[in-house]
């Protein structure tokens, strides 16, 4: 394939599986990042050293130059669109799956709200500045304007859709949440709402390919956005469960209402609701796959956050997991208690089926 390509970041989880796999495909490679977490890469790789947030860093840093693709997984995308117009042929940008999406309660979504599981063709983006997500505001109109410098001919261009990651390296990681507590002795895990909630969740290693491909095929990829996730959506409980067994314990789940459940807030990251979407474009239009399956790649996550390679004093500060202990007890107590005083129902309900299966002639539904 050949010619020049940049990745906007590129230290991150998925950031060497892009740039090796960018030079696996020929490309003269560079990266441009802070230099702040320099890690082992091979040395064909440039690094161009700068701040890609803002737009006097930029063209400081990456002045006089072009590329047949970039790669923008870091920094203000904004002002990346506006120094990269006619400089590259091809932008492939990375953004967030729901954190620019309209609020639940946006009219847009008709009288029901916000689909539970949201198809790629019906994602509605935040149109207004929202008090609690100003980020996603931001994200939505970075995408927006992509797009428009696509239509005024300034490159072709690509939006691909993150789900929360996993895997080793991920900054923040929710499953840190869980190993923690079990490493530290705990067998009781509080968990909101039954841990039924559902969100899609992408392993690093799975994901890193989504640009690549789109830099492979980009008569194809030109004016889309693609969703990228793992094929299969596990709840909560489900991912809790594979961990404690993977790590070998036996775990008591409590389960609280979320908004009683404050010690496992860190865990659900983005509030009780579900966060779902379905990631089917990219595997018809692409040829994009899992390389790696769901229980692979959550052993391969337990196994590096319980490494010594495992950052996790930075996790820590970025989880924002209090691992009050002496609090969660106090709660699970209260919470038993609460459950024991709870009024009592006169009789138990018992499901019968609600179609006639009659033992004799004539015979009329009933409940029993």
């Amino acid at each position: 394939m050949g010619g020049r390509a940049l990745v906007v970041g590129g230290t991150g989880p998925t950031g060497p599986d892009v740039l090796h796999g960018l030079l696996s495909r020929g490309f003269e490679t560079s990266m441009f990042h802070s230099g702040r977490h320099e890690i082992p890469m091979s040395t064909e790789i440039e690094h161009i050293h700068g701040d890609p947030h803002f737009p006097e860093t930029i063209a400081e840093a990456l002045a006089g130059r072009e590329f047949d693709v970039v790669i923008a997984q870091y920094g203000r995308l904004r002002h990346l669109i506006d120094f990269l117009r006619g400089r590259t042929a091809h932008l492939i940008a990375i953004g967030g799956m729901n954190a620019p999406l309209a609020s639940a309660s946006d009219p847009r979504w008709g009288a029901l709200g916000r689909p539970a599981v949201l198809r790629e063709e019906d994602r509605l983006l935040l149109e207004a500045p929202a008090e609690d997500n100003k980020l996603g505001f931001k994200i939505a109109e970075a995408s927006r304007k992509l797009f428009a410098a696509r239509e005024e001919g300034a490159f072709k261009a690509t939006y691909i859709v993150y789900p929360v990651l996993y895997g080793p390296r991920q900054p923040g990681s929710p499953e840190w949440h869980v190993v923690r507590r079990i490493r530290d002795g705990r067998r009781q895990l509080i968990v909101p709402d039954a841990g039924l909630r559902l969100e899609s969740r992408g392993y690093v290693h799975n994901v890193s390919q989504a640009p690549l491909l789109a830099a492979d095929q980009p008569g194809v990829a030109d004016g889309k956005t693609y969703v990228v996730a793992d094929r299969d959506i596990f709840t909560t409980r489900q991912r809790v469960d594979f961990i404690a067994q993977h790590m070998g314990v036996d775990l008591e789940i409590v389960d609280m209402p979320f908004d009683i459940a404050t010690p496992a807030h860190p865990l659900y990251r983005h509030g009780g609701a579900h966060r779902t979407g379905l990631a089917d474009r990219i595997r018809i239009e692409l040829g994009f796959s899992d390389q790696h399956t769901t229980e692979a790649a959550l052993r391969s996550t337990i196994d590096w956050l319980l490494s010594p390679q495992a950052m996790i004093t930075e996790i820590e500060t970025q989880l924002g997991d209090a691992f009050d202990y002496g609090f969660e007890d106090r709660l699970i107590s209260w919470w038993e208690g609460v459950k024991v005083s709870a009024p009592k129902p006169a009789g138990e309900y018992g499901y019968s089926h609600i179609y006639r299966h009659p033992k004799e002639v004539g015979e009329d539904w009933s409940r029993k």
